[in-house]
């Protein structure tokens, strides 16, 4: 199903109905190039801030590392081996899933 509700050829021809009926002056004033203008120069950063002193800082007093006690080690029991669940044999299994009768007509 094809996309209807905006052609491609739309915007194309939009653009080109604005270009033919854009009077002759505006067309023109597109057209015409402007002269360089040179950047205004700024002041430097530097000059406009002033040198400030550092502040002192107030001396920090060295804090002792704490000691942590050590992590007590748990020992986990091991888990006895579980009982094998029992099974059916495969060819019992298989057997009993396929129909007595013929399903194919």
């Amino acid at each position: 199903m094809a996309f209807t509700k905006l052609p491609s050829f739309l915007l194309p021809l939009l653009l080109i109905v604005l270009a033919l009926s854009m009077p002759a002056g505006a067309r023109r004033l597109l057209e015409i190039t402007l002269p360089d203008i040179p950047k205004p120069q700024l002041p430097s950063i530097p000059d406009l801030i002033p040198e400030l002193p550092m502040p002192e800082l107030p001396h920090i007093p060295d804090i002792p590392k704490p000691e942590l006690p050590e992590i007590p080690h748990l020992d986990i029991p091991e888990l006895p081996d579980l009982p094998k669940i029992p099974t059916l044999p495969q060819d019992v299994a298989t057997q009993s899933l396929k129909p007595s009768h013929s399903t194919s007509p």
